[in-house]
């Protein structure tokens, strides 16, 4: 249940508009909710978005589009939206066909379920690089997830260190940000280049891509954690999501908002 919805129905109960077990009914199957009826596959957390001001997401591999559909069916019904990551074309089109008003983001390999409106106005500034082209879906999963969170996002592509030139004609754009995402493969040097030119944190997104010694994102992903210039943090090989969320809470935090808690939204 989304804080506000959680906050309004409090109020309605104070009130005297919404009965007490009408609330308690809308409440009982909080904080989760076991799906599954032979044997559990799933328990939404109804309650994290209350927590931590974003709701539960749905990692795709591994699930039959039974289950994803399931599971978006039910998320949407306490009226959060929904963020589904890592689907593949197939299971994108099968589950848009069973649960309508979803939108299918394929180059960020993601699925999404949110009304025009729904995620609040963007605030702040979360800049999204990518070394190079081939770092682009990756780098989409990390703007799709902070723009869902709330963040005003700009995204700025193929800026890698084979041409330094290209990143510098965005300085001015990048020191107005909060915070940067820079997602790279092959040497991941992009991040601390980056560091060293700006005054907020800069989040390292090491990629997969690149040549046999670059080991599956390894060598990018040691390249940032060793990093000499200050101010970066890494998240792992190819997680978009997880630069996207730790993103938009740095963002948040900066703005001077806490979703969780706030009572105006």
């Amino acid at each position: 249940m989304r804080p506000e919805a959680l906050r309004e129905l409090l109020v309605a109960v104070a009130a005297g508009k919404t009965d007490p077990d009408a609330a308690f009914e809308a409440l009982r199957r909080l904080p989760f909710e076991v799906l599954g009826e032979a044997r559990a596959f799933a328990r939404i957390d109804h309650h994290r978005e209350s927590r931590t001001g974003f709701p539960e997401v749905v990692f795709a591999p591994g699930k039959t589009v039974e289950q994803l559909t399931e599971i978006i069916g039910v998320q949407r019904g306490q009226g959060s939206p929904v963020l589904v990551t890592r689907i593949d074309a197939g299971n994108a089109a099968a589950v848009l066909a069973r649960v309508p008003g979803g939108r299918h983001h394929a180059e960020a390999r993601a699925l999404t379920f949110a009304a025009a409106g729904e995620c609040g106005e963007p605030e702040g500034l979360v800049v999204v690089l990518s070394g190079g082209t081939s770092d682009i879906p990756v780098a989409c999963e990390a703007a799709l997830t902070a723009a869902l969170a709330r963040a005003r996002v700009e995204e700025i592509y193929d800026v890698g260190v084979a041409g330094l030139h290209r990143l510098l004609g965005h300085l001015e754009t990048l020191q107005r940000a909060n915070v940067v995402v820079a997602a790279a493969g092959m040497d991941g040097a992009l991040p601390a280049v980056v560091a060293g030119l700006v005054s907020c944190p800069v989040v390292g997104l090491p990629t997969s891509v690149g040549y046999g010694a670059s080991a599956g994102g390894f060598a990018a992903m040691f390249t940032m954690l060793s990093s000499c210039a200050p101010g970066v943090a890494v998240v792992n090989i190819d997680n978009g999501f997880g630069a996207g969320y730790l993103a938009a809470a740095i963002n948040r935090a900066a703005s001077g908002g806490n979703r969780s808690s706030r009572a105006d939204e």
